[in-house]
């Protein structure tokens, strides 16, 4: 939906070298599908690879998800589908004209993206006491099998680097819920939200593929 331009309250976000203001929408949301589309083929290696390493070593990966809190990656994906609703209910709001629950939304969304990196926090930590870690620092007795470091190594370059861009989209929040107070948003100019919602919903879905293929594989 193109935000429109006849207001004075979108004027002063209109950047001058645009024509108006659906060209600036349109541009902003094509320059983040651009965007989203690298970060597609950034983790689509790496599932390349996951892929790679199941094939050449079933067993181990069936053995080593058996470590994995399948209790706590469930709640971690219930976690992040509500606050793929929120952020889609803030741009709604804006849509509406309804301020107060833009920021009220992104709030929410900011919440439950907390709690998801407290559990994933909590579930590295407790690895990490077992002595399971990346690469040559693996040192779990647990697990019978010569190259179990591999499977971890995978799951911690892979939930690391969604952490990171969970981290990120956590910063984007919390920079528009600040807006949103000041009253920048509204029916006429939501463009930071609606494309910040578009990184988001992308994080959302590389976790729906992480949580089965490192937790539900046993």
């Amino acid at each position: 939906m193109a935000n429109h331009s006849s207001s004075t309250s979108h004027s002063r976000f209109l950047q001058h070298h645009f024509v108006d203001a659906e060209q600036q929408f349109d541009a902003a949301k094509m320059g983040m599908w651009i965007f989203l589309v690298t970060e597609i083929l950034f983790f689509g290696g790496l599932f390349a690879a996951y892929i790679v390493y199941r094939m050449l070593y079933p067993e181990l990966f069936s053995m080593a998800a058996e470590e994995l809190n399948v209790l706590w990656g469930t709640v971690n994906t219930v976690v992040l589908i509500g606050s793929s609703l929120t952020v889609a209910m803030a741009i709604k709001s804006a849509q509406k004209n309804q301020v107060k629950n833009i920021a009220i939304n992104l709030g929410i969304t900011l919440l439950l993206a907390c709690i998801f990196m407290v559990i994933k926090y909590f579930e590295w930590e407790h690895k990490f006491h077992l002595g399971i870690f990346p690469g040559e620092a693996y040192s779990f007795e647990g697990i019978d099998h010569p190259k179990a470091s591999i499977f971890f190594s995978l799951y911690y370059l892979m939930t690391g680097l969604h952490g990171i861009h969970v981290l990120i989209g956590m910063g984007l929040m919390i920079w528009l819920l600040k807006r949103s107070l000041q009253g920048d948003f509204n029916s006429e100019y939501y463009t930071p939200v609606e494309i910040t919602g578009l990184y988001w919903h992308l994080v959302d879905i590389i976790w729906i593929f992480l949580y089965p293929l490192f937790y539900l594989i046993h």
